[in-house]
């Protein structure tokens, strides 16, 4: 962890839980000691970042992002809304992923997102007032709910990520429904935001913080 990140309080707990209660996971948790899920406390740097990850590999989303932060000093709404959409093209975003960001960035530059009183909304809550803004559906909502709110039992359904490593650990390969893939994670309940990052790192071992 570095001192721009933090971590959630509950996750040595979340881990002795996933241990007892799924085979997978006994063997998966000790292959990765001494990480964890990290936040930037960042809700603007982590939605932007999650608007670039949309549909791209996590490699490609680095290198986009790391281009896209070269072009400003600070990632800020008020500095990201004064870009040019040329030059962000030229970072290696698509046109549509730049109005979303710059959308973004007007989204909070008129406070027109409750984020002080998110602390006390349920996830679900959360995600409808995500969705409302262009550009966020509910996986980049459901990506702010575990990388910003580190809220600890979000299943992301339609992560690529989560579908393959479920796919690869549970069902030797072969496809997963989406019922079935929340049949697996009813055991990883209260904790499913956790078990899903293990199953991302059985895939990617180095940790993201979007």
């Amino acid at each position: 962890m570095t001192a721009s990140t933090v971590t959630p309080e509950y996750w040595e707990q979340a881990c002795a839980h996933l241990m007892k209660k799924d085979r997978v996971m006994r063997r998966l948790v000790p292959k990765f000691p001494g990480v964890q899920l990290e936040s930037r406390g960042d809700p603007f740097v982590t939605l932007a970042r999650s608007i670039v990850g949309q549909q791209i590999s996590v490699k490609a989303a680095q290198t986009v992002w790391e281009r896209f932060a070269a072009l400003v000093p600070q990632v800020t709404p008020a500095r990201v809304v004064k870009l040019d959409a040329a030059d962000l093209r030229s970072a290696g975003l698509s046109a549509r992923k730049v109005e979303y960001i710059q959308d973004l960035a007007r989204h909070f530059i008129a406070n027109r997102a409750s984020i002080k009183n998110w602390a006390n909304l349920d996830d679900e809550a959360i995600i409808s007032e995500l969705i409302a803004i262009r550009g966020i559906g509910r996986w980049t909502a459901e990506m702010f709910l575990i990388f910003h709110l580190m809220r600890p039992n979000v299943l992301p359904v339609d992560d690529v990520g989560l579908v393959n490593g479920v796919s690869r650990l549970y069902f030797s390969g072969e496809a997963v429904s989406r019922n079935e893939l929340r049949e697996v994670a009813a055991a990883w309940a209260p904790y499913r935001s956790v078990a899903t990052w293990y199953i991302w790192r059985s895939l990617e071992p180095e940790p993201v913080a979007y």
